[in-house]
């Protein structure tokens, strides 16, 4: 297998075994193969397509800036340079989540730049999540191959084949459909998402546990618990942009997606809420003080800030007059990038705490999970957290001495709005 990437630099430090991303085992996976000689990276495509049987084009599709729409410019010119570089039959595979009919315009660009090609085009789009994704890779929930001819089908069959002898499911469908699967299952998490996030809200306002609640639902078979879990709202490389899109093609098509409109647009104002929640965790008079914040990343296990809640959130207390120290196990270089100067980059946890005010939980990295409290507490001039993923037991932390604000605990969220609402 060869990488192709035009990115000159980012090919030469894979050369030298560094990795672009922090992907947990990437590095030891990705060394593994180039020892043996099954991996190799280059920034020409007539080194690796000509002999390819498969060619995958798993560039980005960013939003588009203005409309919301998928940025398809990295998929066309990659279409067009594997066009030029085809010799004998290839199927080409669109790897990047698209917005449904990418596909049939990929072999259509194909086919302007090569009349005499001998190709098929087919959709399989992936479900990985960040954190997780050699073990997605290798034990998927299933697989969905979108193509259009017998030959090509075959082909990818037979790429697939080692899952299939683990009987991973395999979707066979049409282009289009696949396209399709890829943003309706995105859309659908990030609905879950969103309704547990309101549920939370009206477990405050009602006196009840939203964990309680989750539990609950989730184990009725038909719902499941997965992505039940409140927070600060999504983020991520996938679910903001992924709605977005599809958002706009179903207009596009004529058929407007409600649910989705509004699940994008209440986690917008979802993630501005968890920075008010902050301010009136503080007592509403916040110039001057300081806030810790624990965990940048969109999720934990990645260095990936792309749409995080923390780009909201943090910005929106410094622009309060707050002091903000920050810290993330893998995504500080990232942080740093997208804040510049304005917050305190810390070294560790303690380091973020020492002298605050509040100490702000915003991502879940397991060594947030067990803070030594006793120290946290000497550390802090208040005894105060927001704990935005419901890491931590109210009780034990009352007990403790904190004054502990969760997500849908109950009377806490009661008196936190009350606060919010006087200020």
């Amino acid at each position: 297998m060869t990488c192709v990437d035009v990115d000159r630099a980012k090919v030469n430090a894979l050369h030298r075994g560094d990795i672009p991303i922090f992907e947990p085992g990437l590095n030891l996976l990705v060394a593994k193969n180039v020892n043996a000689g099954r991996l190799r990276f280059a920034t020409d495509p007539n080194e690796a397509v000509p002999q390819a049987d498969l060619v995958f084009i798993a560039v980005g599709t960013p939003s588009r800036r203005g409309d919301g729409h998928a940025d398809l410019r990295y998929i066309f010119a990659a279409a067009e340079q594997v066009a030029h570089a085809i010799d004998g039959y290839t199927v080409v595979v669109t790897k990047s989540t698209v917005p449904v009919g990418t596909g049939i315009r990929v072999r259509e660009t194909i086919r302007a730049a090569r009349p005499d090609a001998d190709f098929d085009v087919v959709a399989n789009p992936e479900f990985l999540r960040e954190g997780a994704a050699i073990e997605d890779f290798m034990r998927p929930d299933r697989v969905v191959i979108g193509a259009e001819s017998d030959r090509a089908r075959e082909r990818i069959r037979a790429l697939y084949r080692p899952l299939a002898l683990r009987e991973v499911p395999m979707v066979m469908t049409d282009i289009v459909t696949a396209e399709l699967i890829k943003y309706a299952a995105n859309a659908f998490l990030a609905t879950k998402v969103t309704f547990i996030n309101e549920i939370a809200d009206l477990c405050e306002r009602a006196g009840s546990d939203v964990q309680d609640v989750a539990k609950g639902i989730g184990l009725d078979g038909r719902i499941g618990a997965k992505f039940l879990h409140p927070g600060p709202g999504y983020g991520g490389s996938c679910f903001p942009k992924d709605t977005s899109a599809l958002v706009r093609s179903a207009r596009q098509y004529g058929a407007p997606l409600r649910i989705v409109e509004t699940v994008a647009d209440i986690n917008e104002r979802r993630k501005r809420a968890m920075a008010d929640r902050v301010i009136g965790a503080l007592g509403g008079a916040v110039h001057g003080k300081s806030v810790a914040v624990l965990g940048l990343t969109f999720k934990p296990g990645t260095d990936d800030m792309r749409e995080s809640p923390a780009l909201a959130i943090v910005p929106a207390l410094m622009g309060a007059g707050i002091n903000v120290r920050v810290f993330d196990p893998q995504g500080q270089a990232n942080a740093q990038a997208q804040f510049g100067i304005g917050p305190y980059y810390a070294t560790d946890a303690y380091d973020a705490i020492d002298g605050t005010d509040c100490l702000a939980l915003m991502t879940e990295w397991n060594e947030f999970r067990a803070l030594q409290l006793d120290r946290v507490k000497r550390l802090m001039t208040r005894p105060v957290m927001v704990d935005m993923r419901n890491v931590y037991n109210p009780e034990e932390m009352r007990a403790a001495g904190f004054v502990y604000y969760g997500v849908g605990r109950g009377y806490d969220g009661i008196r936190l709005n009350m606060e919010t609402a006087e200020e």
